[in-house]
């Protein structure tokens, strides 16, 4: 999946193109359309906050590394009762970026080459193309992959509740007398 193919809420596009030696910093508060936005893309009630932290380097020769964090407090329906349940996200950003044309990017996935990867670090790089990067986008992959896929209340569980217990209990009995089974 290409960056530049995505449309993200809180985009942010970094020009790659003149890198600042140190990394460029960016910074996402996202306001309250954007979280609203999120809230929908992710199937979320609510976002409450969301805030990306990221530094934007050059990386190999004409590579792009994005780090940092993205945090965000968000309302997620409990998949047992429905009802509302806060969560914290406070996921770590690592991402490596080439552009499309790299012989470092066709070499290392097509023509045999090596790219040394770290099992601990970020994925293989993907492929960008032009000179900017939706580091928004980015940021909120990681926000996604972050979000608990079962939300659950605390205390709610997915068998049925008690009444139903003692009903299961009594159909159990007449089926037994029934059965003429004690």
């Amino acid at each position: 999946m290409k960056h530049a193919d995505m449309k993200s809420a809180v985009s942010f596009f970094a020009n790659v193109a003149r890198l600042p030696q140190k990394g460029l910093p960016v910074v996402i508060e996202a306001d309250a359309e954007q979280r609203a936005a999120l809230a929908e893309a992710h199937g979320l009630l609510s976002v409450e906050a969301y805030r990306a932290e990221l530094l934007v380097a050059s990386w190999k020769r004409n590579g792009v590394k994005v780090s940092g964090r993205v945090e965000a407090d968000i309302t997620q329906a409990c998949i047992v009762t429905l009802d509302p349940v806060p969560a914290h996200i406070d996921e770590p950003v690592e991402a490596l970026l080439l552009p499309e044309d790299s012989k470092l990017g066709r070499q290392g996935f097509e023509g045999g080459g090596e790219i040394l990867l770290d099992a601990d670090g970020p994925d293989s790089p993907e492929t960008f193309s032009g000179d900017t990067i939706d580091v928004g986008a980015l940021a909120e992959q990681f926000f996604g992959l972050a979000i608990d896929p079962y939300p659950r209340k605390p205390g709610a569980s997915l068998g049925a509740g008690e009444d139903t217990g003692s009903a299961e209990n009594e159909f159990q009995q007449k089926l037994r007398s029934l059965l003429g089974k004690s």
